[in-house]
């Protein structure tokens, strides 16, 4: 998409419109399924490689959640692909691309949320052998062992928990490991839980979905504990409901969205 946005024709030849042409369709066999804009498309924009949430394999818990409501409208999901980095919505949702992005926080301004489908917190993560334990940030070992966090955004916004315990004074032995990391591995946001069950680091402070999934699949068994509740206030929050989001004034989709979560609660 960069490429097309960012070309010139210095001037009108058949051969700079031939190559523009080959460009647009190369673009669009490589981030969509097929043709757009027909009724019968639940059109989702993800995240081709960021499990558990998504992948281009259709594995992770919001792909299965896009097929449910599908079926639901008698439709079938089309996804067009892009790495969920800065930019994401903008070359998406507000590009006309999709029209719904799962897994966003319930009232993100940038979107149209739907009710929340689910609730999640940040949680430890530690290797069950360690011989501490950690449950709440005031807890002594972390002034002394080796914390990862996630730093999210390519400026390397920090995080709830790198925020808390730089306010703690917890700064020296804190290990940042990006989000996003090296997009030619499988999944990158797993890395800071391969590192706690390793030895890299300690103890990690993550999302609990991202904890969830990735701890299963470790050797080394790990221990997951919420971040205790009274943390969160509103100006740091560690816990958020989680919905989906839809173009801003599409208000018809996102009613038809909360009707068919009502129906699915379980």
């Amino acid at each position: 998409m960069t490429a097309l946005t960012n070309y010139h024709m210095s001037f009108a030849s058949l051969s700079h419109i031939a190559l523009l042409l080959i460009l647009l369709v190369f673009t669009q066999l490589a981030w969509g399924n097929e043709p757009r804009n027909s009724n019968s498309q639940f059109r989702v924009c993800a995240d081709p490689n960021n499990l558990p949430f998504s992948n281009r394999n259709q594995e992770g818990f919001e792909n299965k959640i896009a097929d449910v409501l599908a079926r639901e409208l008698g439709q079938h999901v089309v996804y067009t692909w892009w790495p969920q980095r800065r930019g994401f919505l903008r070359n998406t949702l507000q590009a006309g691309l999709c029209d719904v992005v799962m897994g966003v926080p319930a009232g993100y301004d940038p979107v149209l949320t739907t009710s929340p489908y689910y609730r999640s917190t940040y949680v430890f993560v530690y290797r069950k052998n360690a011989g501490y334990q950690i449950a709440a940030f005031d807890d002594p070992p972390l002034r002394t062992l080796k914390i990862g966090v996630h730093l999210i955004g390519d400026d390397y916004v920090n995080s709830p928990p790198a925020h808390l315990l730089s306010t703690k004074g917890i700064v020296e032995n804190v290990v940042g490991y990006s989000v996003y990391g090296d997009y030619g591995e499988d999944s990158p946001p797993g890395k800071i839980i391969a590192a706690a069950a390793t030895g890299e680091i300690d103890v990690a402070i993550v999302w609990g979905p991202i904890a969830g999934y990735f701890a299963k699949k470790q050797k080394e068994p790990l221990t997951i504990v919420p971040v205790p509740s009274d943390v969160t206030s509103p100006s740091l929050p560690f816990s958020y409901n989680i919905a989906m989001g839809v173009r801003k004034g599409n208000e018809e989709l996102r009613k038809k969205l909360d009707r068919l979560l009502q129906q699915n609660e379980s």
